[in-house]
């Protein structure tokens, strides 16, 4: 597992790569149980504040890895999404710091779409992101279907997931679908300082901020003012709160810890 998954942690950033990059770093079994079990230890560690997950290689991930199914052998779909990829999916989404995805090369099918359940991508500028799976004759999973419309509209989302076309990091940047894509000799030290910066937030507003958004996609007007009410209470009582709010009359930087 920690060979096809690896976990470094360091000033606050844990920085987990998908390491089998003589697959593109297709996933198989190991890699999605890998992936999920460093999510719940970083979310269990209270010294880490935010999160970088990226590849390594020429691809972010390639998606599900198919030869793990030799020999025609169909797989079986239910069992393959609720074992590896659904999982990921909702620790990415509850984990309690922030998760940068920094996109390092191809991300398709799978790993387009686990990327796009982070909290914020970037990618590098040789980068590319495919909705594969009409390739091959299935429909897109991972949360695809419900981030990707939500991030660049309807009409835009279905044509990349029904022609499976493939969208540069420069377009996805003008399409709404991730973040800022930066020349590829800049990558690695510009994804690595938005997650120190990140690191150094208060990081119980940055979780509220999340759950306010996720929220507000079945909301009604007058339901997120009651939201954004309840949670800013909860805001309002935190250490952080208390150290900005010192700094600021204090004229210098705060030194959030997360509490």
């Amino acid at each position: 597992m920690a060979e096809d998954v690896l976990l470094e942690k360091k000033n606050g950033v844990a920085r987990i790569v998908l390491n089998r990059p003589d697959k593109l770093n297709a996933f198989n079994r190991n890699m999605a149980l890998g992936l999920q079990q460093y999510l719940k230890d970083c979310d269990e560690d209270e010294t880490i504040r935010s999160v970088l997950l990226t590849g390594t290689g020429r691809a972010f991930s390639s998606g599900q890895d198919l030869g793990e199914f030799p020999g025609g052998r169909l797989p079986d779909f239910e069992k393959v999404i609720e074992e590896y990829y659904n999982p990921v999916v909702r620790l990415l989404r509850t984990i309690r710091k922030p998760v940068l995805c920094a996109v390092n090369g191809i991300a398709a099918g799978a790993g387009a779409n686990i990327a796009l359940s982070c909290d914020i991508v970037v990618a590098t500028a040789s980068a590319s992101f495919v909705q594969a799976f009409s390739k091959i004759g299935l429909i897109p999973d991972c949360g695809g279907t419900y981030f990707l419309p939500r991030l660049i509209g309807l009409q835009k989302a279905t044509a990349f997931m029904m022609l499976g076309d493939k969208i540069s990091a420069a377009e996805a940047v003008q399409a709404g679908m991730i973040y800022k894509c930066f020349e590829d000799d800049l990558f690695e030290t510009s994804a690595a300082q938005i997650a120190g910066s990140l690191a150094r937030l208060p990081t119980t507003a940055l979780i509220l901020t999340r759950n306010a958004l996720l929220q507000s996609y079945t909301h009604t007007l007058d339901q997120q003012l009651e939201t954004e009410k309840k949670l800013q209470a909860r805001a309002g009582h935190t250490a952080d709160f208390r150290e900005g709010i010192t700094a600021f009359f204090e004229k210098r930087l705060p030194a959030f810890t997360g509490k």
